[in-house]
């Protein structure tokens, strides 16, 4: 139920506007050129868009393949590059490469409409500086801040190292405004110099640090040495430690050595980084994934694990969740009058929150189904229970079929949710069932109907799905379309319904490549014998 790539939610949602002459940023708003390495100019605009309203005049340009970004890189003057994780014939993994042997130190950052987190943090490893994705934009100029005023930082770093070759004191003044902690060593391993970023980092006064050695910034636990044995060793010169402050507490630090000449000294120089809030970032990545994989394996436990066998009918439902848990569900119902209840139920937006909602709206379907007479108690008996919980900011549509195995009466009633469709032997629209009551949650005291009842015939098919389906979107904006569902069920008479319902799935997946799935996926059919 979420508006494709980008994040917004609601069935009238829009893409933002393309920029406009009126929103162009005044001349005296900073320059930032950006090189966009994106196949779909749709999502660049986007982008573009984004830069504007975060403050910036912005000189841009789209590339798509590994020559054009390579030229780029070696003839445009540049200061960031956004790139799309996944695109035909070029990746951001490709791009990387490409953008280290350049020599180029400029924020690369990747922005896709999907991307696990292993592979962003792999991604990260090999260079980008940081990842999202498009279905969190605001993000975007935040990362963009911070990652050019990293940029700076290590320009002046770079400068610094040159600098000092020629002077001391122009060395000491870029130091002095580092936010990097700064220790200038002599060969014994005493520290000479250090600079504010020190104290602010371990809490000791200059005098305090100057004139100790490395040791003194150790644990108690450290063995004596060890840092100094790391900034002489040839193969390794940067690494991470836990470092003693003046409080008595401990800090996690990055530390990086070099060597430098000044005069005819030979120095080594250390830069220390407080690296605190990277190692929390890291560890509330590894329990997310934690928490989305044992929710996606408690999803998978509420979905059926076969469908039910009644004699004369052929009933199958899939559901592919676009992100690791997903707001969609499907299930199959006993009734008291030995009808089976097949419903597909949509939660507002995917993801954990809307995943846990659909197992509360699993659970309460089930327990009303138990001594309900048809679909229209079902859903307000469910609706009430669900009102109280969901307040009106969550809601959840549901489609609900009853099918009488002995009879071939449909009976069907739809909190809001997208049509059910019958197609007789022929492939003709029998029927087309709509909505007869709103979403579920959105009014406790709501009242559910029934559409007309419906006498199946064989080689009637009863087609229920999400709107992830039909509302799967292209990067021109194109929609896969109901229609082109109902156009597979009439190509492929004969074949099962299981079959059927993945091919639908696999067709709407392929049709917005190389976009990634946005919504979920769920389809159901029964197909009479």
């Amino acid at each position: 139920m979420t508006d494709a790539r980008w994040g917004s939610s609601g069935p009238d949602a829009t893409p933002p506007p393309r920029p406009s002459a009126e929103m162009t940023p005044p001349v005296d708003r900073p320059l930032l050129r950006a090189l966009i390495v994106e196949d779909s100019e749709f999502d660049a605009l986007i982008l573009v868009n984004h830069l504007r309203q975060g403050g910036w005049r912005v000189e841009s340009k789209r590339v798509a393949s590994g020559e054009a970004f390579g030229r780029e890189l070696r003839e445009g003057r540049w200061d960031l590059v956004l790139c799309d994780h996944f695109m035909p014939g070029f990746s951001a993994p490709e791009a990387l490469v490409l953008y280290k042997q350049s020599g180029r130190d400029m924020p690369f950052i990747i922005v896709s409409g999907g991307i696990e987190e292993g592979v962003a943090i792999e991604a990260m490893k090999s260079g980008a500086h940081d990842f999202m994705t498009k279905g969190s934009p605001g993000r975007l100029v935040p990362a963009i801040q911070r990652e050019l005023r990293e940029a700076t930082v290590r320009a002046a770093r770079r400068h610094a190292e040159t600098a000092l070759r020629e002077s001391e004191l122009r060395y000491r003044s870029v130091w002095e405004n580092s936010t990097d902690g700064v220790l200038l060593i002599d060969l014994d391993g005493v520290i000479r110099f250090c600079n504010p970023a020190v104290k602010t980092i371990f809490g000791w006064e200059t005098g305090e640090v100057c004139g100790k050695t490395l040791d003194f910034l150790q644990t108690t636990t450290t063995p004596p040495g060890t840092w100094k044995a790391a900034a002489e060793a040839e193969e390794r010169r940067v690494f991470e430690a836990d470092a003693r402050r003046a409080d008595g507490s401990e800090v996690e630090v990055e530390i990086g050595f070099t060597r430098m000449r000044m005069g005819q000294q030979q120095w080594l120089v250390a830069f220390i980084r407080d690296i605190t809030e990277r190692r929390r970032h890291e560890a509330e990545i590894r329990k997310t994934r934690q928490e989305f994989a044992a929710a996606r394996e408690i999803q998978s436990r509420l979905f059926p694990t076969s469908a039910p066998r009644v004699p004369g009918f052929d009933i199958a439902g899939v559901s592919h969740a676009a992100e690791a848990t997903g707001g969609d569900s499907f299930d199959y119902l006993p009734l008291p009058d030995g009808s089976w209840g097949i419903l597909v139920a949509d939660v507002a937006g995917h993801g954990m929150g809307p995943a846990l909602l659909m197992a509360e709206t699993r659970f309460c379907l089930r327990m009303t189904a138990r001594s309900a007479t048809g679909p229209a108690e079902i859903l307000t008996q469910a609706n009430r229970l669900l009102a109280e919980d969901l307040g009106g900011d969550r809601y959840v549509t549901v489609s609900l079929a009853a099918i009488h195995p002995e009879s071939r009466v449909l009976r069907h009633a739809s909190a809001g949710h997208p049509a059910t469709w019958i197609l007789d032997a022929s492939g003709t629209i029998k029927a087309s069932l709509r909505r007869t009551g709103k979403p579920l949650g959105r009014q406790g005291n709501a009242a559910y109907g029934e559409n007309p009842t419906i006498t199946l015939a064989p080689g009637d098919v009863v087609l229920q799905l999400t709107d992830g389906i039909d509302e799967a979107m292209r990067a021109d904006g194109s929609l896969f379309t109901v229609e082109r569902v109902l156009d597979l069920i009439r190509k492929h008479p004969g074949m099962a319904s299981l079959d059927l319902a993945e091919l639908i799935c696999s067709e709407a997946r392929a049709f917005t490549q190389p976009e990634p799935q946005t919504d979920d996926f769920t389809v159901v059919l029964a197909r009479v014998l």
